[in-house]
């Protein structure tokens, strides 16, 4: 079984070999690889991939160049007991990649957990959560290739931000039910750090604070909530959010 990371260290590792960053053809090499994992299983035109690559402009020499690349992943594929020109094809100015079955990606696994985990949490079963989101958050968090551009790269690192931000809810979610309030509001922190206008960060913030007895700073997360989606969308926070806060003055 081969494993592919994408995220953090670009690494491929499959009998007993382990494959960095440094073992694929540069930035370019790293690039097209994630590009054709993350359009396994179907043919891929030439153009596309050059156009991922060099996304501003590609060079005059550009189908050379990427011949060249792809012959070197054949290579790599080929390091870790593979056939490469197997796993690799061309046909018809395509490109196509098929892993061994059972590959272990983790930009889908980190998609495949974070289902896992908000079905568990939607069943009523935290415990059941408490993996999948731990494996969804670990992957989602790692930097993907950075300093690569390209609408492709940028809508990567969207899904995997969104990933993120779901994964955190879940443990926040997990962290209360498990009664590790202080675990619970450093989940939720993060969440309203990146997405401030996002009222489920500020809920389980301040559920997370009530819970480790501080509802006075629960009262002040509403507050920062209330202002911010005032000034900046001039509405007033929902009514989960306001219905929230009545249940922490009522606490008091």
């Amino acid at each position: 079984m081969l494993r592919i990371h994408l995220s953090g260290l670009i690494t491929i590792e499959g009998d007993d070999v382990v494959l960095g960053p440094r073992d694929f053809p540069g930035q370019q090499g790293r690039a097209a690889f994630a590009y054709m994992v993350g359009h396994r299983d179907g043919p891929v035109a030439r153009g596309a991939v050059a156009e991922a690559l060099w996304s501003a402009e590609r060079p005059q020499a550009w189908e050379t160049a990427l011949s060249a690349i792809v012959s070197k992943l054949r290579g790599l594929l080929a390091r870790t007991g593979v056939d490469g020109a197997e796993a690799l094809r061309t046909s018809d100015g395509c490109y196509e990649l098929h892993l061994p079955r059972g590959s272990w990606v983790d930009h889908e696994v980190a998609m495949d957990s974070i289902h896992e985990a908000e079905a568990a949490l939607g069943a009523g079963d935290p415990g059941g959560a408490y993996g999948p989101s731990a494996v969804a958050h670990h992957i989602a968090r790692r930097p993907f290739l950075p300093g690569q551009d390209g609408e492709w790269f940028e809508g990567q690192r969207d899904r995997l931000a969104a990933i993120l931000v779901r994964a955190l809810e879940c443990r926040a979610e997990v962290y209360l039910w498990n009664g590790e309030a202080a675990l619970g509001v450093e989940a939720a922190r993060e969440i309203v750090r990146l997405r401030p206008f996002r009222e489920t960060g500020y809920r389980l913030l301040m559920r997370a604070h009530t819970a480790a007895g501080n509802a006075a700073e629960a009262l002040r997360v509403y507050e920062r909530c209330r202002t911010l989606i005032s000034e900046e969308l001039g509405v007033p926070p929902s009514p989960e959010t306001r219905a929230l806060h009545a249940e922490v003055l009522q606490s008091l």
